[in-house]
C-alpha cells in the first residue's frame, strides 16, 4: 500500500553489492525522470467489494443497508486531537489515551456462566460417555473433570485492561506497520446491526497472529462490540495467558499444543460448543479464522451451525472480513512472555514495514445460508467417481458434481456422521464458502502484484521500464474483475514501495551500461515460497482465466502431439525471435475446452471455487473469460458448408449456450455453429502462459506426488488429523524439496501447505488409503494404484495441464 502522500516509504532501499559498486547510479531516481505521473489506482469510484452472496442468501439482500460510499478509509494509526472532545497542546501530547478513554466498551458478564456449561446436557452426556461421573453424579466430582477448562471458560473482558492493551497497540503498531487502513463505507453495515441487536460472528482468512489483534483493535477504536477471539494459540506464560483472557481471547487448553491435540480430548468440543452457547445468549461477538490447510479452524462454524439446528441459538449473522499485508509479518506459534517482551523492546529501533487493508463484508444470516442448501447438497461426490473414470479408461462421459471435501470438517465430528450424509457435506459446503468469501473481500496489495510478475511472467528476470508497464496493465485487468487493490500513488512510489519490501527475495542488478536495473527472483526455496504466498490473491483473481488458459494449453499440446502443423505468419526473424504472428490451423471447440477445464476444476484448492456456483457452471465461465479478455475468438461456421465437411476438416463440435430460450432438441438442425482461435496480437502467447504459470505450482506438487510414490515405502503411520506432522506428510514433503533442488526451480511446489492438500488430494482419488490398526492410523497405496501403469496414466493426466 502506498498512500497519496508519499509519507513513510523509504527512499533509502539497502543495495546489493552489484548495486553498492555503482554508487552515481539511482535506480529510484531513473525511474522517476523516465515515468511521469500517472493517475492514482484509487480512483473516484471504487470497486464494491464484501457483497452478500444472491445465490446463498437471497432474502438479506432485501435487508441491505443504507451505504455512504464517500467515507473512504481511515488509517487506524492516525489518532490525534481531532480524534478527541479536547484540543490544545496537551491534548495533541495525550491524544491516544484521551482517545481509547473515550472508546465505548460494552459490558461482559460472566456470571454463572461455569453452572450454566457444566448442566448442559451436552457436557453431562459427554461426561457419562467418558464414564467419569455416573448419571446424576455429585457436582464436585463434575466439576473435578471440567477444571482444565474453567481459565477458558471465564474468559471475560475487563474494560479497563481492554483499554490499556488499546493503547499499547495503537503505540507499538506504528513500528510494525506503515499503517492500518480501515473501509469506513463498510462499518455502517455493522454500526446497524449491531444497533439492531444482531449476533455478529466475524470469519477471516488465517494468515498470521496478527490477524487475531487487528480485528478487535478495528472494532474498539470504532465504538463496535469488541469480539471474544478464538484464537489457536498455546501461551506458555501464565501471565499472558491471564492477561489475553480478560480481553476476550479463547485460547487452547494447557494440555494441548495444538488444535488437533485438543481436539483429541472427548471433553473438548462439548465444552467449547456449549461455551460459543453462552457467549451468543450473552449477545457477544466472535471472532472466528478458518484456513484451507485441513480445515483449521472450521469446528467452530460447525459448532454454531449445531446450535442454531437444535433451537439453542435463533440465527448469527456472519462477516466474512478480509486482510491484506503487502508484506506478511513473521510470528511464532509458540508465544511466551520472554519472546514477546524482546519483540516489543526490537520495536523501538525497527522502521515500519507494510501496510495493511481491511475490508468487512456485508453481514448475512446463517440459518438462511443453511436452509438455502439443504436441498441442494445431493450433488456433492467424492472425487474417485468424477476423475478416475476419465483417467484410467479414457471416458468421455462427463459425470456433473462437485468434489466432495469431507476432510475439511473437524475430525470427531466427520467421524460421527457417515460418509454420504448431507449434513456432512453441508458443513464442508459452509467452510468453502466462507474461505472463499473472506478471500474474495481482500483487497490485492502492490507486492502481490509484483510478486505474481516475477513468478509467473518474469521468472528469468525482467528491466524496471518492462516491470512498470505491466504493473499498470496488471492494476488495470484487477480492477476489471471488481476487486479492491490496497495502494495508489504514482507509478514509481508504487514500484519503488513494492520492490523495497521485497527486495530480501530479488536480485536487483543495476549496472551503468544498462538503461534500466535488471531484476530477477532469488532462485532460492525462501523467496519462492515468499513471493508465491504474496501472489495467492492475483492467482485467487484470476482463477478463471487460470483454469481456461490450462485448458487452452492441454488441447494445444495434444494437438502438436497428433502431428498436426501450424502456419507462420512472419515479417521477418530476428535471432531466436519470430516477428510476427503466430497462427494456428486449430479449431477449439466448445464442448471440448469446457470438458479439460471441468476436469481440471476438481483438482483446485479448497477456497478457489465458489461453492454455490456448479463446477460445469465454472467451467463455462473460465472459457468466457478468456473470450473477453482476447486470448480466444469466437468463430462461426457458415451457412453453406455441410456440417460433416466441417467436422471432416476441422474437427469441430457444435454449441449452444445453456440460458438460450428459444433452444429445445428438436432444433438440433438449425443450431448455430461456433469454434475458438487463438487471437493473434503478440501478446496473446505471452498473456495464455502467465494465466497458465498460475497454476502449475499446485499441479506440478500433484505430479511430483504422485512420482514420490515410488520412492516412499508405504504404509506409513499417519494421525487422524490430517494437518498435523506425520511421517507420510513429512517424507513427502522432504522429497518435493530434494525434486525442486536438483531441478534448481520450482520451489513453489514444495510448501508444507501444498503437499497437505496434495496428499488428502490423492485420498480423495483412491490412489491413497488410510487403513486403521490398533497402533493408529496407516497410509499405503490402494491395490488400484499399486500398477505403474495407472499412476502413469494418473500422472499423464495432471501434467497435461501443466504449461512447461
Amino acid at each position: 500500500m502506498v498512500q497519496e502522500k508519499s509519507n513513510g516509504i523509504n527512499k533509502d532501499m539497502a543495495l546489493l553489492p552489484v548495486q553498492q559498486n555503482t554508487p552515481a547510479l539511482s535506480w529510484d531516481l531513473k525511474i522517476k525522470k523516465k515515468l511521469k505521473t500517472v493517475p492514482l489506482c484509487l480512483g473516484k469510484l471504487r470497486p464494491v467489494v464484501g457483497q452478500r452472496c444472491h445465490q446463498c442468501t437471497p432474502d438479506s439482500l432485501c435487508k441491505k443497508f443504507e451505504k455512504n460510499y464517500s467515507l473512504g478509509f481511515h488509517n487506524l494509526l492516525s489518532v490525534n486531537e481531532t480524534d478527541t472532545r479536547y484540543r490544545g497542546w496537551l491534548a495533541r501530547r495525550m491524544c491516544c489515551a484521551l482517545f481509547v478513554s473515550g472508546c465505548k466498551v460494552y459490558v461482559s458478564p460472566v456470571n454463572n456462566r461455569l453452572d450454566r456449561i457444566c448442566q448442559s446436557n451436552r457436557v453431562e452426556a459427554a461426561l457419562r460417555a467418558e464414564h467419569e461421573t455416573p448419571e446424576g453424579g455429585d457436582g464436585q466430582r463434575k466439576l473435578n473433570c471440567l477444571s482444565p477448562f474453567f481459565p477458558l471458560i471465564n474468559t471475560w473482558i475487563s474494560p479497563g485492561l481492554l483499554r490499556f492493551v488499546g493503547w499499547v497497540m495503537l503505540k507499538m503498531l506504528p513500528s510494525v506497520f506503515g499503517s492500518i487502513q480501515v473501509n469506513l463505507n463498510h462499518m455502517v453495515a455493522l454500526q446497524r446491526a449491531s444497533q439492531e441487536g444482531s449476533l455478529l460472528v466475524y470469519v477471516y482468512v488465517r494468515q498470521s497472529i496478527m490477524d487475531c489483534a487487528l480485528i478487535p483493535l478495528v472494532l474498539f477504536c470504532q465504538n463496535l462490540r469488541v469480539p471474544y477471539t478464538l484464537c489457536p494459540l498455546q501461551i506458555n506464560s501464565s501471565f499472558l495467558r491471564s492477561i489475553l483472557q480478560k480481553v476476550g481471547v479463547v485460547l487452547l487448553p494447557p494440555s494441548a499444543l495444538t488444535e488437533q491435540d485438543a481436539e483429541t480430548d472427548r471433553l473438548y468440543a462439548p465444552v467449547m460448543t456449549s461455551l460459543v452457547r453462552e457467549l451468543l445468549h450473552e449477545g457477544q461477538a466472535i471472532s472466528v479464522g478458518v484456513s484451507a490447510k485441513s480445515g483449521q479452524g472450521g469446528q467452530w462454524l460447525a459448532h454454531i451451525r449445531q446450535l442454531i439446528k437444535e433451537g439453542s441459538v435463533p440465527d448469527v449473522s456472519l462477516v466474512p472480513v478480509g486482510i491484506s499485508y503487502d508484506s506478511l509479518p513473521t510470528t511464532n506459534i509458540q508465544v511466551g512472555l520472554k519472546p514477546v517482551l524482546q519483540w516489543l523492546w526490537s520495536l523501538l529501533w525497527r522502521r515500519p514495514g507494510g501496510i495493511v487493508r481491511i475490508h468487512f463484508a456485508e453481514p448475512f444470516s446463517f440459518k438462511e445460508m443453511c436452509e438455502s442448501w439443504r436441498n441442494r447438497v445431493d450433488e456433492w461426490l467424492p472425487l474417485q467417481d468424477l476423475l478416475l473414470p476419465v483417467i484410467l479408461n479414457n471416458s468421455t462421459d462427463t459425470v456433473l458434481g462437485q468434489r466432495r471435501m469431507s476432510w475439511l470438517l473437524p475430525p470427531h465430528y466427520a467421524s460421527e456422521l457417515e460418509p454420504s450424509d448431507p449434513e456432512r457435506d453441508l458443513s464442508t459446503v459452509i467452510i468453502l464458502h466462507h474461505i472463499f468469501s473472506a478471500t474474495s473481500c481482500t483487497a490485492v496489495m502492490s507486492t502481490s502484484l509484483v510478486s505474481s510478475l516475477l513468478l509467473y511472467r518474469h521468472r528469468k528476470g525482467v528491466s524496471l521500464s518492462a516491470l512498470c508497464r505491466d504493473v499498470v496493465w496488471l492494476t488495470e485487468e484487477v480492477l476489471l474483475k471488481n476487486k479492491d487493490v490496497g495502494f495508489g500513488g504514482s507509478l514509481a512510489e508504487v514500484v519503488h514501495h513494492s520492490l523495497s519490501l521485497l527486495t530480501p527475495h530479488l536480485i536487483i542488478a543495476a549496472v551503468p551500461s544498462r538503461k534500466d536495473p535488471f531484476i530477477i527472483p532469488r532462485p532460492s526455496l525462501a523467496a519462492s515460497l515468499h513471493l508465491n504466498l504474496q501472489a495467492h490473491i492475483v492467482r485467487h483473481t484470476f482463477i478463471l482465466e487460470a483454469v481456461g488458459a490450462c485448458a487452452v494449453s492441454a488441447m494445444l499440446c495434444e494437438v502438436a502431439i497428433s502431428g498436426i502443423s501450424s502456419r507462420v505468419r512472419s515479417d521477418g526473424v530476428d535471432g531466436d525471435r519470430v516477428r510476427g504472428d503466430m497462427e494456428f490451423d486449430v479449431v477449439l471447440c466448445q464442448s471440448e475446452l469446457t470438458e479439460r477445464a471441468l476436469q481440471l476444476c476438481h483438482l483446485l484448492p479448497p477456497g478457489f471455487m465458489p461453492p454455490c456456483q456448479s463446477s460445469h457452471s465454472f467451467a463455462l465461465d473460465a472459457i468466457d473469460s478468456l473470450v473477453r479478455c482476447g486470448i480466444l475468438v469466437m468463430e462461426e461456421i457458415p451457412r453453406g458448408v455441410p456440417v460433416c465437411d466441417f467436422w471432416k476438416k476441422e474437427g469441430a463440435l457444435s454449441w449452444t449456450t445453456s440460458d438460450d430460450p428459444y433452444h429445445s432438441d428438436s432444433d438440433c438442425g438449425e443450431e448455430e455453429l461456433h469454434s475458438y482461435r487463438l487471437s493473434q496480437p503478440r501478446q496473446c502467447p505471452e498473456m495464455l502462459f502467465f494465466f497458465c504459470s498460475m497454476l502449475a505450482g499446485h499441479l506440478r506438487t500433484l505430479c511430483w506426488t504422485v512420482k514420490g510414490l515410488d520412492l516412499i515405502n508405504t504404509p506409513l503411520p499417519v494421525s487422524c488429523f490430517p494437518a498435523a506432522d506425520v511421517d507420510f506428510v513429512t517424507q513427502m514433503h522432504a522429497h518435493l524439496c530434494d525434486t525442486a533442488r536438483k531441478k534448481k526451480q520450482h520451489y513453489e511446489s514444495c510448501s508444507e501447505e501444498a503437499v497437505h492438500t496434495a496428499v488428502r488430494t490423492l485420498i480423495d482419488l483412491g490412489v491413497l488409503s488410510e487403513q486403521h490398526q490398533k497402533e493408529g492410523v496407516f497410509l499405503g497405496v490402494s491395490l488400484l494404484f499399486q500398477l505403474s501403469e495407472n499412476r502413469q496414466k494418473l500422472h499423464c493426466f495432471i501434467s497435461q495441464y501443466i504449461y512447461n
